[in-house]
């Protein structure tokens, strides 16, 4: 007897800090997670490979330019219809632009330990960037 899997929605996060060791989050402006706050990131689109998504994702949100670094790991979080969200997130180290929210931010800031402390958070942040060693200074 065969088990029918879930279907799998593959998507991309970058976990970046700066100079000052501050993390980049945005606040979701659309489900799920909406009103909370996350690292950027997305679905990766039919062709796309992770970094051209990672890259993509974090310039709409952004207004970013970032390099990937090296992948830091994946997660899996519930989809809507009973699919799961396949999450690999990056290392990014920003290379240009201008911080401005946009896409499906709805707000985007650089995050020390106490102002990431005091944000509604998407499930599961603070889990994955504790186990990646990727917190804010």
């Amino acid at each position: 007897m065969t088990e029918e899997s879930e279907p799998r929605i593959r998507c991309v996060g970058a976990v970046v800090l700066d100079d000052a060791g501050r993390l980049l989050l945005v606040r979701r402006a659309n489900e799920p997670g909406r009103g909370r706050w996350s690292v950027p990131g997305g679905r990766v689109e039919a062709g796309e490979t992770d970094h051209q998504a990672v890259i993509r994702e974090v310039a709409e949100e952004t207004g970013l330019t970032v390099e990937i670094r090296c992948l830091l790991g994946d997660v899996q979080r519930p989809a809507p219809g009973g699919a799961v969200f396949d999450i690999y997130d990056y290392r990014c180290r920003v290379t240009g632009g201008t911080l401005r929210a946009d896409g499906d931010a709805g707000d985007a800031r650089w995050c020390d330990a106490a102002t990431l402390a005091t944000l509604p958070l998407v499930t599961g942040l603070i889990e994955a960037l504790t186990h990646w060693r990727c917190l804010p200074g």
